[in-house]
């Protein structure tokens, strides 16, 4: 009689038949993915473009740990499928070593992410990290993975019963794959489909119920220079929130007066809000109307701003343009959304280039029928999308130079056309991040107006257009290729307020700088997605004062500064 010894199922080595794969509870996570996972969340302690507090560094790093869990266990897939063999059950010391390595791991990135972290408060002149904020990322991250691996684990089981449903009728390896697909079929529709349109359409409720506000300290304008008020052709009802912030703000004419030391004009300021018409056309005839009864056209310079989202625009950067044009001005704008920037590019993209070209194209055809004598200075501004909706009326560098004197964008998020084409077509030998674009003859890029628009030196007669962009931007840096490919922003020279210890890694890079962006305008100015100061020398530097003197500069921005 032979005897035999069972071997217990942790001990065993030799392959599982995968037809009865090893009995493994739904919440057993796989050693291969939490080798994958703990690399992959380690790596997002390398520095990004902002600092990040803990929560949010705690985000991107369980957004990496369930990334690189999936992708350990597909290596692992992979490997079993070349070396022909089934799944092996971890040893218990497999995991006791995995531990181990694990706690050691993460002490380091916390110690060498805090360590990042000052550098870059350091560079921007940002508040330094508490070690409290700092190792607060650790149980965000925990819990972050934890919530996603069990959601990731009930879809996957959802699909393998319904795959075991599905084998009745077919093959077991072919009803698998039809049930992950059907499940993964589902789960994208409800995100882009169902769900996606719920939360856009609640979104869109939320904020037009906060559009009708009109918020503490602003009323209704006495002048007939502005809309809404006695004499307008726009109902200050119908301005929106952002709207009757506007026209209700800037400076006055003795504000100016005490700035320049000489007598000013009221400046002109008029806006049409989403109710002020029902279409975007509309809206741009109305406000043209406006502006031609409010004496628009009679003025020396002529700004068109294409708004943001919900109708913003800076009021340092609209008030900046007036004090530099000498209240010897117009501004003119419409709404086009309720909602902010990052919801209006997902749902309202095409409405924000719709605006920015019906509104330029409605005051330049009362522009250009003027006497060539009698027409004021035609400049364009856009800020983030804003800077998307202001692209569209133009057709490249030639067309912006042909038909305004001038234009200014802030901030160009990556998808912008004419920026990708300017960027993109650069001269040989300048930077991603400061691109020189034809000699700069009509298209300049900045990093630090402060310091000029590169190639400094160099003849800039003419239209004058001009792009602000910070290094640390991540509304401009921002793309789905960070995925998989290297920018040339992160293979060249670091910008100015970029540390050199950042560096470009598949996957993480994406996430990181994804998490960038909501606290883009949650950094010093001069950095992030933060440019009202510097847009007093980027008005000086297009319009051209005479007299204009560093002295000035610093007296307005410290005027604006809010």
């Amino acid at each position: 009689m032979t005897l035999t010894r069972e071997v217990p199922p942790e001990d065993r080595t030799e392959p599982v038949d995968e037809a009865v794969p090893p009995v493994r509870r739904w919440y057993a996570p796989s050693l291969p993915g939490l080798w994958g996972g703990l690399i992959l969340a380690c790596l997002t302690f390398t520095p990004s473009l902002l600092p990040r507090s803990g929560v949010l560094q705690g985000a991107v790093a369980g957004i990496g740990a369930i990334l690189g869990y999936g992708l350990g266990v597909l290596v692992a897939l992979v490997w079993r499928a070349f070396a022909g063999r089934g799944p092996r059950r971890a040893r218990g010391r497999s995991f006791a070593v995995f531990g181990i390595v694990a706690v050691l791991l993460v002490v380091a990135s916390v110690l060498a992410g805090r360590y990042w972290q000052g550098e870059l408060r350091t560079l921007m002149g940002a508040p330094a990290q508490s070690w409290g904020d700092a190792l607060l990322a650790v149980p965000v991250a925990l819990v972050a993975f934890v919530v996603l691996f069990a959601l990731c684990r009930a879809l996957f089981l959802l699909g393998r019963g319904l795959g075991r449903l599905l084998s009745r009728w077919m093959g077991r390896r072919g009803a698998r794959a039809l049930g992950g697909l059907v499940v993964a079929a589902v789960v994208v529709y409800l995100v882009s489909g169902l769900a996606l349109d719920g939360l856009f359409a609640a979104t869109d409720r939320a904020f037009a119920a906060a559009n009708d506000e009109t918020p503490a300290g602003v009323s209704r304008p006495t002048s007939d220079l502005r809309s809404g008020g006695p004499e307008s052709l726009i109902g200050w009802d119908t301005l929106g929130r952002e709207g009757r912030i506007f026209v209700a703000g800037g400076p006055s004419g003795a504000d100016i007066a005490r700035f320049t030391g000489t007598r000013a004009a009221e400046p002109i300021r008029i806006y049409a809000g989403v109710g002020s018409a029902d279409t975007a056309e509309d809206r741009a005839a109305l406000a043209v109307a406006d502006l031609e009864r409010a004496g628009g056209f009679d003025r020396a310079r002529l700004l068109v701003a294409t708004t943001t989202g919900q109708g913003w625009l800076d009021a340092g950067t609209m008030s900046s343009f007036e004090y530099v044009a000498g209240g010897d001005s117009a501004i003119v704008a419409l709404q086009y959304s309720f909602v902010p920037s990052g919801f209006s590019y997902l749902v309202d993209a095409s409405r924000a280039q719709a605006a920015g070209r019906a509104l330029f194209d409605a005051v330049y055809g009362k522009w250009a029928s003027l006497p060539v004598d009698h027409r004021p200075q035609l400049y364009v501004f856009g800020e983030s999308l804003g800077s998307f909706g202001g692209e569209a009326a133009f057709s490249g560098e030639s067309d912006l130079r042909n038909r305004t004197s001038g234009a200014l964008f802030v901030g160009p998020p990556n998808f912008n056309a004419l920026h990708t084409e300017f960027r993109d077509g650069r001269d040989p030998g300048s930077r991603e991040v400061e691109p020189v674009y034809r000699n700069g003859r009509t298209v300049r890029f900045s990093t630090d107006i402060d310091a000029g628009a590169p190639p400094v030196g160099a003849p800039w007669d003419g239209s004058r257009t001009l792009i602000l962009q910070h290094p640390s931007d991540p509304i401009t840096w921002w793309s789905p290729r960070l995925l998989f490919s290297r920018p040339d922003w992160l293979a060249e020279p670091r910008g100015r307020d970029v540390l050199p210890a950042m560096t470009w890694l598949p996957v993480v890079t994406f996430w990181q700088v994804t998490l960038d962006m909501p606290a883009a305008a949650d950094v010093p100015e001069g950095h992030g997605h933060r440019y009202t100061r510097e847009s007093v020398d980027a008005w000086a530097t297009l319009l051209r004062p005479p007299d204009w003197t560093p002295q000035k500069a610093d007296q307005l921005r410290a005027i604006i500064s809010p």
